[in-house]
């Protein structure tokens, strides 16, 4: 498939460069000693960096501590925190009801391998949020998504899943097929072919994951059939910036993997306890069979959770599906987790992080249109963003040939160099927490319209 992408470009491609490499050169001066940290990474991690997420041009930022909405890199730099760990921080930074709740965990003894109370008070509330019965813990979202597999082909004793195209669950075999996979390679949107997603896979793994285009439930209709397990799905797209799910698609993929005997799993590892207390589940009102969650639950502490119907939870408590993992449950996240859920991602918490989302996406959309930049907004809950297209992004081949990518680019260098952490990387959204406050927002729309300004001319 021969990929394009916008025609009509908004503003002199030679001027958006020259702004790239001055706002570039700037970035670098400003972060010479996270520099330094990563040519010593470099030395003894696979490209200077713990996790592929964390790469950045030229190095990424090295960050020192955090507090409340803000955070100082090596260099000694304060930013206001609008990326949030990817998502993970909207407890926001050394939050104090959860550090007394990690701390007197801790002097009480940090893991066991042996079920404490804290899993069942979390698992209580995390019932009570999604209204699945059955719980049991992880420790990230890709375990969490690895779970939910299985516990689709241990019920149906069927092979195949299907996914989103464009989408990304984790990184176990049966979800790392066709993660932005490259436009040469991702055939007709009739009928999208499985892309492994890097390599290292055994022959035949991605032919076990059956891809389909998000928003299109003709086509989810056309791709199952008696050999598929389970439908994977986030309830809205989150790595593409932001792309939720069109009126009455949700409904229809529950109806279509209802009557096909197929296991609707929702991923929630981006969305859950960050966009609403029972997550996109509670926003769009669909119940799935299976929820993954990890990120926001544990309020900065690396955990995850898995929730089902009780058929599929008495699969797991008669061993037929194995869950298992010497952390799952640990004490300390679970410590986290309860502080997270019960004292401080309240209701009022959430009227909160609606309000201030609902705020920051008007200003942006105000400059937007002060300044004719080709974009719009989108978002829910705590989570936001821009994105740089006249049109609507419904689905990934929209994100590959609507975005002028070059200006999400620039402007994410604008944030960096105006005291804003953003995620790095042109598909990822702004994060809120529950300690934002007003002036943070403010700040954030002042680099936005200082990059508006510039890239328009007006400045």
């Amino acid at each position: 498939m021969a990929t394009t992408l916008p025609t009509s470009q908004p503003f002199d491609p030679a001027h958006v460069q020259a702004l790239a490499e001055r706002e570039r050169a700037r970035l670098r001066e400003r972060t010479a000693r996270s520099g330094e940290y990563f040519a010593r990474a470099a030395a003894v991690m696979p490209g200077g960096v713990p996790s592929q997420f964390q790469r950045a041009d030229p190095w990424p930022v090295y960050l020192e501590r955090g507090s409340g909405a803000a955070v100082w890199d090596v260099d000694g730099n304060r930013y206001r925190d609008f990326h949030n760990g990817f998502g993970v921080m909207c407890v926001g930074h050394a939050n104090p009801v959860i550090a007394a709740a990690v701390a007197e965990r801790m002097a009480l003894g940090t893991h066991f391998a042996a079920p404490t109370e804290g899993s069942i008070v979390v698992a209580e509330e995390l019932r009570r949020r999604w209204g699945l019965p059955a719980w049991r813990f992880t420790n990230s979202g890709t375990e969490s998504t690895m779970d939910a597999v299985h516990l689709a082909r241990g019920a149906t004793g069927r092979d195949v899943i299907v996914k989103i195209e464009g989408t990304y669950h984790g990184h176990h075999d049966a979800v790392m097929v066709s993660v932005k996979p490259p436009p040469d390679r991702m055939g007709p949107r009739s009928a999208p072919a499985s892309v492994p997603y890097g390599e290292g896979f055994a022959a035949g793994t991605a032919a076990a994951t059956r891809v389909v285009p998000f928003n299109d439930a003709d086509a989810l209709a056309a791709a199952l059939g008696e050999d598929v397990a389970g439908v994977i799905m986030e309830p809205a797209m989150m790595n593409v910036n932001i792309v939720p799910p069109v009126d009455g698609y949700l409904e229809r993929v529950r109806s279509l993997c209802s009557a096909a005997g197929a296991v609707l799993i929702f991923d929630e590892v981006k969305t859950g306890a960050a966009v609403a207390a029972g997550g996109a589940t509670e926003l769009y009102g669909v119940l799935p069979d299976v929820v993954c969650l990890a990120k926001a639950i544990c309020g900065g502490l690396p955990g995850g959770a898995i929730g089902m119907t009780e058929p599929l939870g008495a699969l797991v408590a008669e061993g037929r599906v194995k869950q298992q993992g010497t952390f799952n449950g640990n004490p300390l996240t679970m410590a986290a987790a309860q502080a997270t859920l019960i004292d401080v991602l309240t209701d009022d918490a959430y009227t909160r992080l609606h309000a201030l989302n609902a705020h920051l996406m008007a200003e942006c959309d105000r400059v937007i249109a002060a300044y004719d930049l080709p974009a719009h907004t989108v978002g829910m809950g705590s989570k936001g963003c821009v994105v740089m297209s006249t049109e609507p992004v419904l689905e990934y081949r929209d994100y590959l040939t609507k975005i002028h990518h070059e200006l999400t680019d620039l402007a994410w260098l604008f944030h960096m160099n105006h005291g804003i952490f953003m995620t790095p990387g042109q598909d990822e959204e702004w994060t809120l927490s529950v300690l934002h406050a007003e002036a943070d927002l403010q700040a954030y729309v002042d680099a936005f319209e200082a990059f508006a300004r510039e890239v328009s001319g007006r400045g």
